[in-house]
């Protein structure tokens, strides 16, 4: 828009700040330009006025708390949500059912937002402003490692140090006034079951243990709880939230869009596979929150299953916190599934079902209309409050001024420490996985590298290296970057003019790579090629960029280093294959320091260590539907399964796959037993017995310990993921061919060694699924390993 040349003038009031936050005003003239500005001026000033005061209730300034009972902490919660619940019209109750939650000034509750995001850090609310605002005094946060990578280190105590910073920081931000809410939707513990699901980046990978074990580990740390278990108490520092519960794993594939999807799955895989890590984060790390999601399962939207919601969450497994639906999750069950014929119907099934709180509007329109028609009783909408109402209790947030409460006094000082920042670094270097270094190419000397071309569209990229759901990051360092401080001489060119490389720049790229003693291709993928709502429909790189790695491969001084940027695995079978690819590095989305991270593995000041958490598929597993949600194979009709647990097919690299600088060995010690005895009498005749039968006790006094010596006997210290698997000598019964039954993360000097135990619980590493869902444990021969080595077990009754 031109400016005009001639001056005006506007009427506006002047204005100063009260007390309480509010503006007063005088009459006065500015010139439109001085008034734009002072307006800007004012918004800013406004801005900074409100992030001096979190939002709170109960303020013992104000009279009437005291004649409030829910504002008396010396209650139990179940009373004092009673309380508050009774004192609300219903439109006051609806107002509450959404994500964005209206004030209720006449009781001094302000207004809340359920929907916040810290899934790797604490980040921005997509389409939404109001959860966490960087624009104050706290203008960044911590970027951790997407979770793909951070998975790959197996390290459950460096998950729980993550989501422990996560948590601390996002109090922070509440603390100095900058968060509308406590309440943040993560962990993503969906299991990455098809490679080319855009979302994959998201979670701790396929294995159900890995990602039941990282939902317990994250949402304790990040709700404020010990890295055991067990001291967490009433009070949250914040609310995790585990999604998408359940089966959920396909964006938009081919057209198939994640909200009509109907995900046809068996009980037998839903036992196993889709519910474990979430009967996991919600019996062990105590999550205070789920999210339910788009599909369907078996024809019913999992919003609006009772089943699955009320029956199974909260009676089978005891869950204790409120249940929020996905972004319109509820809209689409009248709108896109046509599952229920009007708004209110769906409205009443999903209230009925145990749903809480609905992400959108409908709720807010529909709900009323739904009480006046039948459809719907106010006692639904009474427990979601409950509900709703004994969480944001739980977070202090009716308790008076927050700076008084457990987590008051976390200061802004705690957001971007150097210790946050240190332990983003740790595990990107951690979770970085070699997956090639032919001849030991890797790591490159310090002294005799003079030096270094630097090509690729991810080289020097900082917005790539964060992934999706991230926040500003502190002091981003890109490959790029974090090499320039190894080598002086170092020089840089894209390769491409973006990760699709549509335009590759061969001829300049070439011309770098002559001239330098080493090559390192920063390439991949990014989130315009995997993302939410965005399913890959191959598994290869774009095809000039594969073109582009090859051409500059060939004219290279030395075999040049490959680092792959992707959430999901890739098929680079050529170069795996290229005898001019001396090394590959893969390092997901590596968060804000990993170009350090990179960059001290490839000059060896870090041993690298990650192992890979997804099977790497060749290309042609992309003719199995990503819409079949079977996980065991079919010869029959030639389906060849998913997962490592029952995939048989070719690989281009298998789950839990990666080198060190090291080499370590094994040894299985003798067990004191390796038979196991079903302690229990039963009259079935089968060779099974199910778990069910055998109760707590028994399957307490089942356990025991199997020791595992290792050693180091490379020139460098390396911290070494361990992997305990168990299998039996066929696949029958639908059993899978192995299973990661316990896993641990070790620190061994050169030349160390060190014996490791490992828990075995039988009923829960030994037991299997039927067709109808029931967990049984059958006689026979089992064979644990460990790398390659292995050691029987019997099970008898």
């Amino acid at each position: 828009m031109q400016q005009s040349s001639h001056t005006t003038s506007l009427s506006i009031r002047s204005f100063q700040f009260c007390s309480n936050n509010s503006v007063t005003f005088t009459n006065m003239k500015l010139p439109t330009l001085s008034v734009l500005y002072l307006i800007h001026l004012t918004s800013l000033l406004l801005i900074l006025a409100e992030s001096t005061q979190p939002p709170f209730s109960c303020d013992i300034s104000d009279p009437r708390t005291k004649s409030y009972p829910f504002c008396k902490t010396t209650l139990p919660i179940t009373q004092r949500v009673q309380d508050l619940v009774s004192r609300l019209t219903l439109d006051e109750k609806i107002s509450q059912l959404v994500n964005s939650v209206s004030s209720i000034p006449r009781l001094g509750i302000p207004a809340y937002q359920w929907w916040s995001e810290a899934l790797h850090g604490v980040a921005y609310s997509l389409r939404v402003t109001q959860g966490i605002r960087f624009n104050g005094t706290i203008q960044s946060a911590t970027s951790f490692p997407q979770v793909i990578l951070t998975a790959a280190s197996f390290d459950a105590h460096l998950w729980y140090r993550i989501a422990q910073a996560i948590g601390i920081e996002a109090r922070a931000i509440y603390n100095a006034g900058q968060a509308m809410g406590m309440t943040f939707w993560a962990p993503n513990i969906n299991i990455y079951r098809d490679p080319r699901w855009g979302r994959g980046q998201e979670t701790p990978g396929e294995d159900p243990l890995v990602s039941g074990k990282y939902a317990v580990s994250f949402v304790r740390g990040i709700q404020g709880d010990s890295f055991e278990g067990g001291k967490l108490g009433q009070h949250l520092q914040a609310s995790a939230c585990c999604k998408h519960f359940t089966a959920y794993d396909l964006d938009n594939w081919k057209g198939v869009k994640r909200y009509v999807f109907n995900a046809k799955v068996s009980l037998q895989d839903l036992a196993d596979t889709y519910q474990p890590p979430f009967q996991s984060c919600i019996q062990q790390g105590k999550a205070s929150g789920i999210m339910c999601a788009y599909n369907r399962v078996n024809g019913v939207p999992n919003c609006a299953d009772y089943n699955l919601l009320s029956k199974t969450a909260r009676g089978q497994w005891g869950f204790n916190g409120y249940i929020t639906s996905d972004c319109d999750a509820v809209a689409i069950i009248h709108e896109d599934q046509g599952y229920a014929k009007l708004p209110e119907d769906a409205v009443a099934d999903v209230l009925k079902a145990g749903m809480d709180v609905n992400c959108g509007t409908y709720l807010k329109k529909y709900t009323k209309s739904a009480v006046e028609k039948r459809k719907l009783p106010v006692s639904k909408i009474d427990r979601a409050l409950h509900n709703l109402f004994s969480v944001r209790i739980r977070l202090g947030l009716f308790d008076g001024n927050p700076v008084k409460q457990p987590y008051g006094t976390i200061g802004s000082d705690k957001v971007c420490s150097q210790e946050h920042r240190n332990l983003a670094l740790e595990a990107a270097r951690n979770g970085i996985v070699l997956l090639k270094n032919t001849d030991k190419l890797l790591p490159l000397s310090k002294t005799k590298t003079t030096s270094l071309a630097v090509i690729g569209p991810n080289a020097n990229s900082a917005k790539t290296f964060v992934g999706n759901y991230a926040g500003p990051p502190c002091k981003p360092v890109t490959p790029l970057q974090g090499l320039q401080s190894y080598v002086k001489d170092t020089r840089f060119h894209q390769g491409c003019n973006a990760v699709n490389c549509s335009s590759a720049f061969i001829a300049q790229s070439v011309k770098i790579a002559k001239g330098t003693d080493h090559v390192v291709l920063v390439m991949g993928l990014d989130q315009t090629q995997e993302s939410e709502d965005h399913d890959r429909v191959d598994l290869l790189l774009p095809p000039k960029q594969q073109n582009l790695i090859s051409r500059i491969a060939r004219v290279a001084k030395n075999p040049v280093i490959l680092v792959l940027l992707s959430g999901g695995p890739v098929d680079i079978s050529f170069a795996k294959n290229d005898q001019h690819i001396g090394s590959i590095l893969w390092a997901g989305y590596p968060g804000e320091a990993g170009g350090r991270a990179l960059a001290e593995i490839i000059f060896g000041d870090h041993n690298p260590g990650g192992r890979l958490p997804v099977t790497w598929y060749p290309q042609s597993y992309v003719n199995v539907p990503m819409t079949d949600m079977r996980m065991r194979p079919e010869p029959s009709s030639s389906y060849p399964g998913r997962t490592y647990r029952f995939y048989q097919g070719p690989k281009v690299f298998e789950f839990g796959y990666g080198l060190s600088y090291s080499n370590y060995t094994y040894e299985i010690l003798p067990v004191t037993q390796n038979r196991v005895h079903i302690m229990v009498e039963s009259s079935n005749p089968h060779r099974y017995l199910p778990v069910s039968e055998m109760g707590d006790e028994v399957c307490e006094k089942m356990k025991y310990t199997v020791k595992v010596r290792v050693k180091n006997h490379g020139a460098m210290a390396g911290k070494h993921p361990m992997l305990l698997f168990v299998g039996r000598p066929k696949m029958v019964n639908g059993r899978p061919v192995r299973q990661l039954v316990a896993f641990q993360s070790v620190n061994l000097n050169a030349g160390e060694r060190a014996d490791v135990e490992f828990e075995l619980r039988p009923c829960e590493h030994l037991s299997s699924a039927k067709k109808d869902g029931s967990m049984v444990i059958e006689e026979g021969s089992y064979l644990l390993s460990i790398g390659d080595k292995e050691s029987e077990i019997q099970v008898v009754k």
